[in-house]
């Protein structure tokens, strides 16, 4: 949530901050600003709404911008006060000296806030943000000193931030902090970056440090400079960035979220690569160091995520009880961080997080490891706060997501708590795996079969795209897909949509049945696919537009449901991770044939790193 970006060189700063700001626009949009050193005093340029409205001001004023070689930049999304220019970053103190972005919330903003009023500071934002501008200005004038300002300003604020600061009286510094928030520097020759997220250095370098919680870092031109909070000397520990540009394209797709769907194939193939061999072999899960004796000792799992990731979390609930037979708790991580939990050495915590800064699953994990507890964690991002709180990780390899609505990132998910639940089922020395094994191998040519012959999709999508409320109905392993495919929909098409088990229709939501409320079953074969079908002959007779997503060719289905989208043949078990993609592009054309913007929804943001 918010993206941050900072360049010091000898190059345009603009260009590259306004670059940075568009490859972070994931992270929130809905104000954003950039302030720079302009021939010794720092000049901040700020607009509301979408990201292209400070790249018009700052087009009217360019001449004049892109003299400075020094900058921050941020792009919002909304905590504290409404996304107005007022409380759009940079937040600057009172003489204008300091220029602060900030991503996180600070807790005791409002004490802070009071304190320096009464020292004679005047706030005019509605923001937490300002309260460190003007905390940093005030320490700024008792040290003369950057970095030794931040560092005092840090030890007085509660809560979490990702923080970039400059001063008009230091025209080739910056400062950088974090807590809690992600912030990774990039080295450059005779340049240097700071930002959020890798997406905003990586057209420029590969080598990066990731700050680790209460780190500054200040950066010059020339040199990097990292104390800890106590003022001590830090090693810097420098990593090569393993992504390329390229994966910022959209490759001649309209949306991000439609190329993201289609890579979805060469995702399982990712996944897969070099944990399953072959069926008669082991699976492989190099980072997961949970042996047989640990498994024999556990008691209960729980997994914790929000959001989509949730959802495969829920389809890892069924998969792991029914492989290994083991209890499995699942609870949304916002949820279990304020109760009190049964977590001890003999419970496995697994974590889930596209991002792995999710604020409020990174609480949880830790709450969880504080009590002894093995904490597994399942991440697109190996480079993350939670891939380094993890006793074991699965990297899901789903590489750069960049449209807000998760996609390919949810396939990844699923596939590795597959590769989990046959992982831990062969350590307790079950074997008879192998159609599964098999069927995970092929699942990419099924999802290509699908991609492939996208018209019966397209064809309900605009025949449904009127509609104002959705009901997706499932049982067992595809609840959470009914969840899923109701969360993309409301997502990117602000269509009031609704997952719900199917036999719970008939406990209240029947009632909201009519001619025009869109029904969608998910009819896999399997063991509950009868229950689905009567439950679904139930909201027939309420006069519901009845939607079936189904393997089955059952002609029957021909009078029942208005629309049919069939997909291939697949085992029961295995269906989520098939039965998910039909949904996803039935939101994205929905949303399409709307007008709305799939990639950037109103109000979302790709990493939630608040509580």
């Amino acid at each position: 949530m918010c993206g941050i970006v900072g360049y010091v060189g000898n190059k345009k700063a603009v260009d590259i901050l306004l670059e940075g700001l568009t490859s972070l626009e994931y992270r929130g949009y809905d104000s954003s600003g950039i302030a720079v050193n302009i021939d010794g005093k720092v000049e901040l340029f700020k607009a509301a709404g979408k990201l292209q409205n400070l790249k018009n001001i700052v087009e009217k004023n360019y001449t004049e911008i892109s003299k400075s070689t020094i900058g921050i930049g941020h792009i919002r999304w909304a905590t504290h006060g409404a996304p107005t220019i007022e409380n759009a970053h940079p937040h600057s103190c009172n003489c204008g000296k300091v220029a602060v972005v900030h991503n996180g919330i600070i807790e005791n903003f409002k004490e802070l806030k009071e304190k320096l009023e009464k020292r004679g500071c005047t706030f005019r934002s509605q923001t937490d943000t300002e309260t460190i501008a003007h905390l940093v200005a005030t320490k700024f004038g008792e040290t003369h000193d950057l970095t030794e300002a931040v560092r005092l300003a840090t030890r007085e604020i509660e809560g979490a931030y990702a923080l970039c600061v400059i001063h008009q009286d230091l025209p080739h510094t910056i400062v950088a902090t974090r807590r809690n928030a992600p912030l990774v520097v990039g080295l450059g020759d005779g340049e240097n970056y700071v930002a959020s997220d890798v997406p905003a250095l990586i057209q420029y370098t590969k080598k990066a440090m990731y700050l680790e919680d209460n780190q500054i870092v200040t950066l010059t031109p020339d040199s990097i400079q990292l104390i800890d909070i106590d003022n001590k000397p830090l090693e810097q520990k420098i990593e090569t960035l393993p992504w390329e540009p390229v994966a910022l394209s959209k490759m001649g797709y309209k949306h991000f979220m439609l190329k993201e769907i289609h890579e979805q194939p060469d995702v399982v193939r990712n996944v897969l690569s070099g944990k399953l061999r072959a069926i008669d072999e082991n699976v492989i899960l190099k980072e997961v160091t949970l042996d047989r004796e640990t498994l024999k000792n556990l008691n209960r799992i729980q997994i914790v995520a929000c959001g989509t990731s949730l959802h495969a979390a829920m389809v890892g609930k069924y998969i792991i009880e029914d492989f290994c037979g083991i209890s499995v708790d699942v609870e949304p991580s916002s949820e279990y961080i304020y109760r009190k939990t049964i977590t001890d050495k003999n419970t496995l915590v697994i974590g889930v997080s596209q991002s792995g800064e999710t604020a409020d699953t990174i609480t949880a994990v830790r709450q969880a490891k504080s009590k002894g507890s093995h904490i597994l964690i399942v991440t697109n991002r190996p480079d993350s706060t939670m891939a380094r709180e993890a006793d074991s990780l699965i990297p899901v390899n789903a590489g750069i997501e960049v449209s807000v609505a998760a996609t390919k990132s949810y396939m990844a998910q699923l596939i590795s708590f597959y590769l989990l639940a046959i992982y831990m089922a062969e350590v307790k020395g079950i074997n008879n795996l192998k159609d599964l094994k098999h069927e995970l191998i092929i699942l990419p040519q099924k999802i290509e079969k699908v991609l492939a012959h996208k018209e019966e999709i397209q064809k309900c999508a605009r025949k449904f795209s009127g509609s104002k409320d959705f009901i997706f109905i499932a049982r067992g392993i595809n609840f959470p897909t009914a969840l899923e495919g109701a969360l993309k929909l409301k997502e990117i098409s602000y269509i009031n949509a609704t997952g719900y088990t199917a036999g719970e229709l008939k406990h209240g939501p029947i009632a909201m049945l009519d001619e025009s409320m869109p029904v969608l079953s998910i009819l896999m074969k399997g063991k509950v696919y009868d229950k689905i079908l009567s439950n679904s002959e139930e909201a027939k007779a309420r006069n519901a537009r009845m939607i079936a997503l189904t393997d089955s060719d059952d002609e029957k289905l021909n009078e029942l449901f208005e629309s049919i989208i069939r997909i291939p043949e697949i085992s029961e078990i295995l269906s989520p991770a098939l039965a998910v993609v039909p949904l996803q592009l039935l939101a994205y054309y929905i949303a399409e044939f709307l007008g709305k913007d799939v990639d950037q929804p109103r109000n979302l943001a790709k990493s939630v790193t608040v509580e």
